[in-house]
């Protein structure tokens, strides 16, 4: 196997809303940011989706329990977790443009 194909970074557009990461031969639809990442880097941000999917699952299983708040609970914890890794990982692998507007979201943790 050859080793620059897996440092290589390539440019990926990236929708948080869907949970997508297309390559620009795939592009339909719409995208938020755009990243430059290795497959492995973007590997790494395909797995925070999952991960984060799944924590919004809970949160939508966990919204029929009326009784219990938001700030009180688990599930949203967890899932605002992954979204702030999300936005992490995009901060960092991102065009100079994603990360101005990242910045301009004020999400990253001080």
């Amino acid at each position: 196997m050859d080793m620059n194909t897996e440092t290589e970074k390539k440019t990926f557009y990236v929708s948080v809303g869907q949970g997508e990461i297309l390559e620009p031969s795939n592009m339909t639809g719409n995208f938020e940011f755009v990243i430059n990442a290795t497959e492995e880097e973007r590997d790494q941000l395909e797995e925070l989706f999952e991960e984060s999917m799944e924590a919004q699952e809970d949160t939508g299983i966990r919204a029929h329990i009326p009784y219990r708040e938001y700030h009180n609970d688990k599930e949203n914890d967890a899932a605002d977790y992954y979204l702030a890794q999300i936005y992490q990982k995009l901060h960092e692998l991102g065009t100079p443009e994603t990360k101005s507007h990242i910045e301009s979201m004020n999400i990253l943790p001080d």
